[in-house]
Parts: structure tokens; C-alpha cells; sequence
């Protein structure tokens, strides 16, 4: 009986791996390094990728910080603003009473008038610009706001027939509409 060799199961690997190589026992290095260099190629793209990606972020949240800081800018006092109206109402009310009354206070209704000017040009510098309909003028919902509507003779249905209050603008936005009265003859 013959005896079975001792390293008989190596005989079966080296015939696995001479069908898997191709008679060579250990793979070929420059497929090795082709695999490798392969493996770093996408591995480049993929660290360039991420990277335009967070540049882009980068670029975005810059730009987004820009307009958020010129809004603030530009606008961050319109609540101020807001609250200030009613005291530029309040001016005008009195120069128009005291004008009615006569001219015992003519110094008091020049000092009001000044006040008046003096806070519309700190308005300007801000960037608040009044809205002035005149009686006439045609009726815009954009920066009017109808107060009422009456049949008025020898008026188109739309135009302005009272102001009751000035309106007014923050750079493009408007702070308030000019408060006004409309015409609704039909012809």
C-alpha cells in the first residue's frame, strides 16, 4: 500500500492559484499597483468633490451673511421708524392748527416747522422718504391705502380726493401707505 505524501494538500493550492494567476503563483505588481493607483484616483475625486462642495457652502453662507447684514443695514430700524411717524403726524397736525389760530405764535409755529424739518432730514439720512399724494393724483394700492370712497363730481373713479395722512418709504420698502380718500363716480 503506498503511502500518501506528506505535503500532498499543497500539490491542490498550487493548482488553484496557477488557475487563478495564470501559472504565476503571486499576482502580477504592476496589476497590483494599477489596482491601487485606481483605488487613490477615486479616492481623489471623491476628497476633490467634498471639498468644491464645502467651498461652495463656504461661498453661499458669505454671500448669505452679506445680503443678512445688509438688510439688517437698511432696515434693522424700521421699527424705530415705524414708531416715529405718529410724532411727525402729531408736528404736522400742530402747525396746521396753529396756522388756523392766526399769528400769535408765529415763533412756536417756526419752531415746530423746524423741528418738522429737521426730523424729515434725519428720516432721508436714513433712508425714509415720504409719500406725498397730491388731490388729483391717481390712486395706487402699492403705497396708498383707501380710506374711504365718495361719488365726487368732475372725478374719474381712482383719483384722489383727500389725504388723510402722509405715507412713507425705507429704501424700496414701504414703512407706511398715505392714507387717502378715492373718488368712485363711475365716470
Amino acid at each position: 500500500m503506498a503511502e500518501p505524501k506528506e505535503n500532498d494538500f499543497l500539490d491542490d493550492i498550487e493548482a488553484a492559484e496557477e488557475e487563478i494567476y495564470g501559472g504565476e503563483t503571486e499576482p502580477d505588481e504592476a496589476a497590483v499597483e494599477q489596482d491601487e493607483l485606481q483605488a487613490l484616483r477615486a479616492e481623489r475625486d471623491e476628497l476633490k468633490d467634498r471639498f468644491m462642495r464645502a467651498l461652495a457652502d463656504a461661498e453661499n453662507s458669505r454671500k448669505r451673511a452679506d445680503k443678512d447684514r445688509r438688510e439688517a443695514e437698511n432696515y434693522g430700524g424700521s421699527k424705530l421708524a415705524r414708531d416715529m411717524l405718529p410724532v411727525y403726524d402729531n408736528m404736522k397736525r400742530a402747525v396746521e392748527a396753529a396756522g388756523e389760530a392766526g399769528d400769535e405764535n408765529a415763533a412756536l409755529i417756526e419752531g415746530i416747522e423746524l423741528t418738522m424739518r429737521e426730523l424729515l432730514n434725519v428720516f432721508r439720512k436714513h433712508g425714509i422718504e415720504p409719500i406725498s399724494p397730491q388731490v388729483g393724483d391717481r390712486f395706487d394700492p402699492k403705497v396708498h391705502q383707501a380710506m374711504f370712497e365718495a361719488p365726487v363730481p368732475e372725478t374719474k373713479a381712482g383719483d384722489i380726493i383727500q389725504v388723510a395722512a402722509e405715507g412713507f418709504m425705507l429704501h424700496d420698502r414701504l414703512l407706511r401707505p398715505a392714507q387717502v380718500g378715492v373718488s368712485s363716480n363711475p365716470g
